[in-house]
């Protein structure tokens, strides 16, 4: 917008201004002409013969420059057959009239004749009384006076228009920032509803904004029936589910035939499916409308004990430290998701010892939890997130520990990566999600 109005404020100023040039300069010029042909009326009104027939001026003209060698004003009065009667400022000098029967009215012309100093000059053809001789009066005066009020004249016209044009930028950017600063308002608004900062846009808008603001607002109201709608479908999706499950289960229990081993592991592994969906239909919809908050040490310490409790007969042994104040912008339901598939994954495949770290950048929520088992080779860390992957099949499991863990923090923008242990000398999970003000 600021832009535009330049685009079209500048050409119009520049064509504005050279419009007033032409107009102011030919006023200056005219009433330069205008002076000149003054002094020529006083020269014609005081010109006559003396008594020997010499033309004569009566009185005195005012201008005293005329009287001064050079001064740049002239007059002189010429005739075909005669000497011309000049003024003494011309000195050794005269001016060249022009065709005396072509100015029987006033003629304004440019001169040239004298180097260094263009002129200006009026002359007139006059036959004064009793004279059969027609006589050439002129009157000519430098440009440098005019040039010099030009050059005033065109000074105040460039600083004004210069000094309007910024006035009407500046008047057309207050105004397009003023103008578009409530949609800039809408727009930290909208960003505040994607971090989980609010839930609706709420601030009172000017009456051009609010049609906007509602349609913002229903529409957030719509995707919120149609996550509620969607989470409420695999809820009862899975609940449906796991009675069949429990069912298959409670008739595999006590079964030692090779059939009930494998409808249990299958049922385990339906079971971990369906809690991975849940997982993550429960996260994207906390991270499309909550603002909840969870302090990561209590969080991280419950599940620490969880899991220390889980491996008590294989002595495992958990170790916590790190920032007590950290907090994660997001639910502690898929906090626990997270961690506690993580955690349980380094007390399985660990060799009995496991380091978990909280800290992170301001801002960031960053949790380590290091193993000192065999490790896992940079080539097949990758494979490691795909649903179900598995390296170490020895141990009890269905491969979706970290698939889920990953899934649920990218959807709170977070991620995981896979490093090696300094210090245990097995696997580092380095687990990244938006942090919070405690």
């Amino acid at each position: 917008m600021i832009a535009l109005a330049a685009a079209w404020i500048i050409p119009l100023l520049a064509v504005g201004g050279f419009a007033l040039d032409r107009v102011l300069v030919g006023i200056v010029t005219s009433n330069f002409d205008a002076q000149l042909e003054y002094t020529l009326l006083g020269m014609i009104n005081a010109a006559d013969f003396d008594e020997t027939g010499e033309l004569r001026f009566f009185r005195e003209l005012s201008d005293q420059r005329f009287n001064e060698p050079y001064s740049g004003v002239y007059w002189q009065v010429s005739t075909e057959d005669q000497r011309p009667f000049a003024s003494r400022s011309l000195w050794d000098r005269f001016l060249p009239p022009q065709p005396v029967n072509n100015c029987v009215t006033p003629c304004h012309y440019a001169s040239s004749d004298f180097p260094g100093e263009p002129l200006r000059v009026v002359g007139r053809s006059v036959r004064l009384p009793g004279s059969p001789v027609q006589f050439y009066f002129q009157v000519a005066q430098s440009t440098r006076d005019l040039e010099l009020q030009v050059r005033q004249v065109r000074s105040v016209l460039f600083w004004g228009l210069t000094v309007l044009g910024i006035g009407l930028l500046t008047l057309a950017a207050l105004q397009s920032t003023y103008g578009l600063s409530p949609l800039g308002r809408v727009s930290r608004a909208i960003a505040a509803i994607r971090s989980g900062q609010a839930s609706r846009v709420d601030d009172d808008f000017p009456d051009e904004i609010e049609p906007l603001v509602s349609e913002i607002n229903e529409l957030l109201d719509f995707s919120e029936q149609q996550r509620e709608a969607a989470r409420r479908h695999a809820g009862n999706l899975a609940h449906a589910l796991k009675t069949p499950m429990s069912v298959l289960v409670g008739e595999t229990q006590g079964r030692t035939d090779p059939l009930a081993q494998v409808v249990m592991t299958q049922v385990q592994v339906m079971r971990r499916h369906v809690d991975h969906q849940l997982a993550r239909a429960r996260a994207a919809g906390q991270r499309g409308t909550s603002a909840a908050r969870t302090s990561a040490w209590p969080a991280v310490d419950a599940i620490v004990r969880t899991v220390g409790r889980i491996h008590g007969d294989r002595d495992v042994t958990i170790d916590l430290a790190g920032d007590h104040a950290k907090v994660f912008r997001g639910d502690r339901q898929d906090l626990d998701e997270m961690v506690g598939n993580l955690v349980d994954n380094a007390a399985v495949h660990g060799g009995g010892r496991v380091f978990v770290t909280i800290g992170g950048a301001p801002g960031t929520l960053e949790i380590c939890i290091e193993d000192d088992g065999k490790g896992i080779p940079a080539a097949a860390r990758a494979r490691l997130f795909e649903r179900g992957e598995r390296l170490d099949t020895d141990k009890p499991g269905t491969g979706l520990g970290l698939a889920i863990a990953r899934d649920v923090a990218e959807i709170y923008g977070g991620t995981i990566a896979l490093e090696e242990s300094e210090d245990l000398g097995g696997l580092l999970v380095r687990l990244n999600l938006p942090g919070a003000e405690a």
